[in-house]
């Protein structure tokens, strides 16, 4: 048992989520783990998204227009005063005890990143839980077992804040696709990554969210930051002499692949 817990800064973007603040903040307040910071960026909101919020004991930051997403995270970052940092989007869920399986095993292990599980509701071959615990050093498994150059989900990972501002991680505002940005040269940082079992992220695709938004326009934009995001992930890997797994493999590899790894043993 940790003698004393240490602060967790949980940063949680919110652009016009009323209908998900009650569920997402109850959440919070009914994890095991205690000593979290919970900072809620509202990004501009036209609803009752920061009225909601005020209803809880948290730090709460208005954007007074909307700045999108990835503002919305380095605000949270340049608020934050925990040890460590985790990212949530407010329309997700995760288990009872997320916090406290990703703080005791970056602790133990003296990990700069802590990976929990995630269950994907629409895709269920993205799913990916760890059966134990394992701490992983060399890039080839860190980018293996995370597989964060094909996921770049940043909501996967329990940071230590030192280790981004260390690093000068930051999320590229003005962009759809963020979160491979952020989470591969993080992943490729870290001198430890330990992947963590007991800790599980539920990612629900929502209509009208970033992702799934039918807009011509916001399609266009979504198509265009996801070639730059490409780009990105390419100069990566031949800058530092990489091979990113999970790429241009063809999808029925791929599927065959998630078959036989979709628990890591």
């Amino acid at each position: 048992m940790m003698s004393k817990e240490p602060l967790v800064s949980v940063v949680i973007p919110v652009y016009n989520g009323e209908q998900y603040v009650k569920s997402c903040l109850d959440m919070m307040m009914a994890q095991s783990y205690k000593n979290l910071e919970i900072i809620v960026v509202n990004d501009g909101s036209a609803d009752q998204s920061a009225a909601l919020t005020k209803a809880y004991q948290v730090k709460l930051i208005n954007h007074e227009q909307n700045r999108g997403l990835s503002a919305a995270r380095n605000t949270g970052i340049d608020a934050a005063t925990g040890e460590f940092i985790h990212f949530m989007d407010v329309d997700d869920a995760i288990n009872t005890d997320y916090y406290k399986a990703l703080v005791e095993a970056i602790i133990d292990t003296e990990a700069d990143i802590a990976c929990g599980g995630m269950v994907n509701d629409k895709k269920s071959y993205k799913t990916r839980l760890y059966r134990k615990r394992k701490t992983l050093i060399s890039t080839k498994e860190k980018l293996e077992v995370t597989y964060v150059g094909k996921w770049g989900y940043v909501w996967r990972y329990l940071f230590k804040l030192d280790f981004l501002k260390q690093h000068g991680l930051r999320f590229e505002e003005g962009r759809f696709i963020e979160d491979l940005m952020f989470s591969l040269p993080a992943v490729f940082y870290a001198k430890k990554l330990v992947v963590v079992p007991d800790a599980e992220y539920f990612y629900y695709q929502r209509e009208n969210s970033i992702m799934t938004n039918k807009d011509a326009a916001h399609r266009k934009k979504r198509r265009e930051d996801h070639i730059h995001a490409k780009a990105y992930r390419k100069a990566f890997a031949q800058k530092h002499n990489i091979k990113i797994p999970g790429l241009d493999t063809g999808r029925t590899a791929y599927v065959l692949r998630k078959i036989i790894k979709l628990v890591w043993k």
